[in-house]
């Protein structure tokens, strides 16, 4: 260690960054006569920490000539902007943008005469913005601009001030490290924070925690494709078309853009600055060694800069610090990889890519709100506090009022296109916005997004407008710091639709449930979730906190060990079997379906009204007219309604055969169809909107079929009375087997279906979706006598629970399900609850069900006790058992005489066509060769970890038009690169 002048100098670490020291930072130890100078503190070594010691003095400096020259009268805006000025002259001249030590030279010669610093620092700035000769430093000077010295107006300085800066000065500012300094700085410069300047600020490595999976990973899973491409290429003498390949991706990763739509100081934009700058390096790295010399792209402006990222910012200080945060460590970048190498001009550029403005709410005015009497309605302020004179608590000041707004035409806000968007929203709940925000602000957010829950908190409108622009395709990945309070269902209620919607589904490629966090609002320690999600439905990593450490530790973020699971992360952040990724079964297909979309109430009559139909019409076989249910009616009490139904008739013949149920239709439901915007509905005025022809075949000729309402709050399957009509509300199972009945009603399919279907309604009822619920669903194979005990009990249930609800007219099935939900809880059953156990004989209900749990189990052969969790496994893994089977030729049909009459892969009625398309489907499911080199790379490998271990024959049999020869040098490009192994004897694996 050397050390230099008086008492203080720099030492050399060994990630070849210099820091500056002081002699009192040391102690001396005569060990055999040597004297050695040792660090007081050994941990101190760490860069890291040695970066936030600085960082804290030079923002404590600043914060006390904040409270000096507000203390004189300036306003907060300009104090904030000269000193913002002040402290990038000084990161100036310690990376040798203006002479070394010139600035702070300035300031020292000015000792004994502070009257004359600031025109003096006008000077300076002045020649910064425009460039040229600088009279302050009697040297030329590079053109700085970018609209931080476009303004040079320096405040007057006493001499308490002037040695303040100075100190600042002194300090290394090589050494700041903006990740934390933002936050810092931030707090510095607004008064109402600066008693959060000895908090614990948000460390590193937490952020760095959200930034790699959201942005760094996708782009280095990239990066691995090209570095295999081009290797590839180069194997193949084709260096011009490897570098070209290399080329082509560092132009893309220069176009690449981050948003962060809450990005206070701009941590979460520098980590991915910084992350990025280091692809970039090894991008470089690589077209020098492919003999082409990049060095000066960088200088040329064709490099990794801060116009890529984006911010938005309601606190203004808060805006100005993030763009020059973002300028400091850009430039630290540049000058710890280029030396004193010449910098573009100007040296700052204004991208205005830090926006300050709302990131949710947009709208037009405001204006104040009056109460009755016309006087303005007022509020606290939300911050001011006295201290309470007999608690000493500091309390809210009464006389601290504000006006309450109301909002002109509040809207979502926009945001601009990013290829990543990543960030830490406010934490704010839903009890506490109104307090938080204000009365006005609140409403006008709930008005502009009507379909946010009202329960859900503040950070959710981010997650959901991010979750928007994902699902719009021009997304790659958001990435949002919320509070853990993100698993509960108030919150859920957001991830939910964007995860289960069966178009475009997102899905959780990455989730900390429960993580330590600092609060950006009041510096207070909180407990936070990170989630990331890209488009599709694809496995995510999970990780848990397995533990975490206190003190010094904790505030570098070194305090927290991770551990981790792959799979399917669900929106309570809990991982399971992949449900989503089973297969639909041709077993289970073609008797199942929803109900008839009416497309108009007029077709509807009562009971009598049907019966006076019937005898004003007259055919004697009167289908036209059936019992009709939708979800309330199964699930609660039956309105005992009727349809007319004309389905296969034309208007001429529904006209002639029932005049007087053709009238009732014409009358009341033509004057409506014919405004419905669809044609076919316009058309065929007469019929329902939606015939649902596969699910009438189903049940024809049944004289019962199941059925369960679409979204319900318990999944309770029933026996329906053919002829009775349903509607969309209710999905239909084309059986009258009752031991279907009970599998389906056990709660091996109820587990299932909960975990396949999504949640919609104001209830956050779970959706029984078919092509989800039923389609993959492998039922059980179980033998005769396994086969009689399931019918039994599925006869004892559904006739049970008619018997009561017979009895007692009030009673309903979902009022039984209440109380059953409650007694396998735990619950005491008592009042209305005590009523419906009784009528419904709920002991004998749940008696029921136990024992079909237990025969379901038994036909499959497993214990009656699994986790749900375990279920869910098994019930995974027989699909995939079950596709196999089916691809090989052997489907065990639900209901092979009609789904299978000829005993051979043939479908009755007509249906060979959809066999044949599923036939198609099984040959679609192979990718097509991708045509470019990178993709192709990234298709071999995804193959090769599917396999397992693979040839190159049998990866390229993966693929549609894909050869072998092809493959076999792209394996071997992954292995040289350590990306694949060879196993020997042609063997590949990741």
């Amino acid at each position: 260690m050397r050390i230099f002048g008086q008492g203080q100098g720099y030492t050399q670490f060994p990630d070849g960054n210099r820091y500056r020291i002081t002699l009192d930072d040391l102690r001396c130890d005569k060990t055999r006569d040597r004297l050695r100078l040792i660090w007081t503190d050994p941990a101190s070594l760490d860069p890291a920490r040695v970066s936030a010691d600085v960082t804290r003095k030079v923002a404590g400096h600043l914060a006390e000539l904040g409270r000096s020259f507000e203390s004189e009268g300036h306003q907060p805006d300009t104090v904030a902007r000269f000193l913002m000025r002040a402290l990038f002259t000084m990161f100036a001249e310690d990376v040798q943008l203006i002479p070394d030590g010139a600035f702070s030279k300035l300031l020292g010669d000015r000792r004994g005469n502070p009257e004359h610093a600031a025109p003096m620092l006008q000077s300076l700035w002045a020649t910064m913005n425009a460039g040229g000769f600088s009279p302050a430093l009697s040297c030329d000077l590079k053109r700085f601009n970018g609209g931080l010295f476009r303004d040079a107006t320096a405040l007057p300085l006493n001499e308490i001030q002037l040695s303040l800066l100075i100190q600042a000065a002194s300090h290394n500012w090589r050494e700041v490290e903006p990740a934390i300094f933002g936050t810092l700085l931030e707090r510095a410069l607004d008064k109402r924070q600066r008693h959060k300047l000895g908090a614990h600020y948000t460390p590193r490595a937490y952020v760095e925690r959200l930034v790699n999976p959201t942005v760094i990973e996708p782009l280095r899973a990239e990066w691995r494709d090209i570095q295999a491409a081009a290797l590839t290429l180069a194997g193949q003498d084709r260096l011009a078309d490897a570098r070209a390949t290399v080329r082509d991706y560092h132009q893309r990763l220069c176009n690449v853009t981050v948003l962060d739509p809450a990005c206070g100081s701009g941590n979460f934009l520098y980590v991915a600055l910084e992350l990025m700058k280091r692809l970039e390096g090894e991008v470089i790295v690589l077209l020098r060694d492919l003999g082409e010399d990049q060095g000066a792209l960088a200088l040329t402006g064709h490099t990794v800069d801060p116009h890529q990222f984006l911010g938005i910012e309601v606190n203004p200080w808060a805006a100005a610090v993030a763009e020059l945060v973002l300028w400091i460590g850009y430039l630290q970048w540049h000058f710890r990889t280029y030396g004193n190498a010449s910098h573009s001009d100007p040296i700052l550029k204004d991208f205005r890519n830090i926006e300050n403005r709302d990131a949710v709410l947009d709208w037009d005015g405001t204006q104040a709100r009056l109460d009755t009497a016309g006087a303005p309605v007022t509020r606290w302020d939300g911050a001011t506090t006295i201290t309470h004179p007999v608690t000493g608590e500091a309390v809210p000041d009464p006389a601290a009022r504000v006006a309450v707004m109301d909002y002109t035409n509040p809207r979502p806000a926009t945001w601009p296109q990013a290829d990543f968007i990543v960030g830490n929203p406010p934490f704010i709940g839903a009890s506490r916005m109104r307090d938080a925000l204000g009365d006005g602000y609140t409403e006008a957010l709930r008005r502009a997004y009507p379909r946010m829950p009202e329960s859900a908190d503040f950070v959710m409108f981010w997650w959901d407008k991010a979750a928007l622009a994902l699902r719009g395709g021009k997304t790659r990945r958001l990435g949002l710091i919320t509070t853990n309070s993100l698993r509960q269902t108030f919150n859920r209620q957001v991830l939910e639709p964007h995860l289960n919607d069966p178009k475009k589904p997102l899905s959780l490629a990455f989730a900390i449930p429960d993580h330590p966090w600092v609060d950006a609002g009041d510096g207070a320690a909180v407990r936070i979730a990170m989630t990331v999600a890209e488009a599709g439905s694809a496995p995510g990593r999970l990780f848990t906190v397995a533990s975490e450490a206190k003190g010094n530790e904790r505030a570098e973020g070194r305090d927290v060990v991770l551990s981790g699971q792959v799979g399917k992360i669900f929106s309570n952040l809990r991982i399971g079997a992949d449900v989503a990724g089973a297969k639909a079964l041709k077993a289970n297909g073609m008797i199942g379906g929803r109900g008839a979309q009416l497309m108009g109430q007029g077709f509807l009559v009562t009971k009598a009204e049907a019966a006076s139909l019937k005898s004003g019409d007259p055919i004697a076989n009167r289908k036209h007219l059936k019992p009709y249910l939708n979800g309330r009616d199964l699930t609660s009490n039956s309105r005992q309604l009727w349809a007319i139904d004309f389905f296969n008739l034309s208007e001429q013949e529904a006209r002639g055969r029932y005049p007087a149920a053709f009238q009732v239709v014409l009358d009341r439901v033509k004057p409506e169809r014919q405004q419905n915007n669809r044609e076919s509905y316009r058309r065929r005025w007469w019929q329902f909107g939606e015939n649902v022809v596969a699910v009438r075949d189903a049940v024809d000729g049944l004289n019962r079929y199941i059925a369960t309402v679409y979204t319900a709050k318990h999944r309770i399957f029933s026996f329906v009375s053919s002829p009775t009509l349903v509607d969309a509300t209710i999905n239909v199972i084309g059986t009258d087997d009752a031991a279907l009945l009970s599998v389906l009603s056990s709660r091996i399919h109820v587990v299932w279906a909960l975990a396949a279907g999504g949640r919609l309604g104001y209830g956050n009822d779970p959706r029984y979706n078919k092509s989800r619920c039923f389609d993959p669903f492998p039922f059980p194979d179980p033998t005769e006598a396994q086969k009689t005990r399931l019918r039994a009990l599925g006869e004892e249930l559904d006739a049970n629970r008619k018997a009561q609800q017979a009895a007692h007219l009030r009673l309903t099935l979902t009022g039984m399900y209440n109380v059953l939900e409650k007694l396998r809880a735990g619950e005491r059953i008592e009042d209305r609850d005590k009523e419906i156990y009784d009528a419904g004989l709920v002991g004998i209900l749940r008696d029921i069900h136990d024992r079909i749990d237990a025969a379901v189990a038994d036909a499959y052969g497993w214990p009656v006790d699994l986790s749900d969790d375990d279920v869910l496994h098994r019930l995974v893994d027989l699909n995939r058992a079950r596709a196999a089977e089916e691809a090989s030729g052997h489907v065990r049909w639900l209901r092979p005489e009609y789904q299978n009459p000829a005993g051979q892969a043939a479908a009755p009625k007509g249906r060979q066509s959809e066999l044949d398309m599923d036939a198609a489907a099984d040959t679609a499911d192979k990718a097509l060769w991708p045509k470019t080199l990178p993709e192709q790379i990234a298709a071999v490998r995804a193959a090769l970890s599917d396999l397992g271990d693979a040839t190159p024959d049998q990866v390229a049999r993966h693929f549609r038009r894909a050869r072998a020869a092809t493959v076999q040098p792209l394996l071997d490009s992954l292995a040289a690169l350590g990306q694949a192994r060879t196993l020997g004897q042609g063997r590949y694996a990741i």
